[in-house]
């Protein structure tokens, strides 16, 4: 997956985090949920990932900054 397929698919599960499928947060939101998620998985993978998994998550932050 690109990190700009994981990004929206991130994004997506932020936005529509119920299960009602007519409930779903801001844009806003669901943004920085998608944010604090991925910085989550990078603090992770800074201490046992490797440059490859690294690099990868920063290109899907980069990719979700953008949306």
């Amino acid at each position: 997956m690109t990190p700009k397929e994981k990004a929206e698919e991130i994004f997506y599960k932020m936005s529509y985090n119920s299960s009602d499928e007519d409930h779903h947060c801001s844009h806003y939101v669901a943004k920085n949920c998608s944010l604090l998620a991925v910085d989550a998985i990078l603090s992770v993978a800074k201490e046992i990932g490797t440059k490859e998994s690294i690099n990868y998550w920063k290109k899907v932050k980069h990719e979700i900054e953008k949306l």
